[in-house]
């Protein structure tokens, strides 16, 4: 596909059994990249508040944050569909609240879709934003804006009792109007019977093959973010090493005097240099 990516092109992938990939991106240079690559789907995760901001978790991200890094990534991006994360409190408050910070991240980010976490809790939300005419992927498992509820950053779903919950919030959030949900660390096993549950395509993080399509934080899969590697990720390249050593070779050739070379500077003619004299 050259035209834009849709929500129609979620659900015809997963009819058709093609997978979808999906991964992070905060900025306009590394959004012209991954949607370069021939990615499905560009995920401006509040995730940055993490690796870009430097937070311990994702709750101090605000709406205003949100906006700014969603506009950036959409100003990068020609195929790939832009989501835009909700952050903390955005779409708790009131239906009204909610439907006017998702219509923000599309009117003054130039989103396509916005992300929430949550269940049946936020169903009605769910409900009143596509309502509104704003596709809405849905986000269960482990959900990083309720880390503190949820005692850290541990797999959900483990037993019975908490997969049947997290298969019905699926459900809840499919009848909600929810295009896609994307499930976080849970077991593989759930993963797989929730999507095939649901007619929407489920995005996996942490959640095994079974699910319709993948996601990853673009740090992570670049080797570029060290502070914290989950279990979940495979690095495709080492970029904190080369770009480490980069800078350090600036550095040395600056001390040096070897950087900038003749190759690198602008030359004015002899007479007009004499008329400073």
């Amino acid at each position: 596909m050259s035209k834009r990516v849709t929500t129609a092109d979620f659900r015809r992938m997963k009819q058709e059994g093609k997978p979808l990939a999906m991964l992070t991106a905060y900025d306009y240079s590394m959004a012209s990249l991954v949607d370069a690559a021939g990615i499905d789907a560009i995920l401006v995760g509040d995730s940055l508040g993490n690796v870009v901001l430097g937070y311990d978790s994702t709750v101090p991200v605000t709406m205003d944050v949100m906006v700014h890094h969603t506009r950036a990534v959409s100003k990068g991006v020609k195929r790939a569909m832009v989501v835009g994360d909700m952050p903390f409190l955005s779409y708790h408050i009131s239906r009204e609240e909610s439907i006017k910070n998702a219509g923000r991240l599309m009117q003054e980010g130039f989103a396509q879709a916005v992300k929430l976490e949550g269940g049946s809790e936020v169903a009605d939300n769910v409900k009143a934003i596509t309502d509104a005419g704003i596709p809405v992927m849905g986000h269960l498992g482990l959900t990083p804006q309720s880390v503190h509820q949820l005692g850290g950053f541990k797999v959900q779903g483990k037993d019975g009792e908490a997969a049947r919950k997290l298969l019905e919030d699926a459900k809840r959030l499919e009848q909600a109007g929810a295009f896609a949900i994307v499930l976080e660390c849970i077991p593989h096993q759930l993963a797989g019977a929730i999507s095939e549950a649901i007619s929407i395509p489920t995005i996996g993080i942490g959640a095994g093959a079974g699910c319709d399509g993948q996601v990853l934080v673009i740090n992570d899969l670049l080797g570029m973010f060290s502070d914290f590697t989950p279990k979940f990720v495979k690095q495709y390249a080492n970029l904190k090493e080369q770009i480490v050593q980069a800078c350090s070779s600036y550095v040395e050739e600056v001390k040096d005097r070897s950087f900038p070379g003749p190759e690198h500077v602008f030359n004015m003619k002899e007479e007009e240099l004499k008329k400073l004299y």
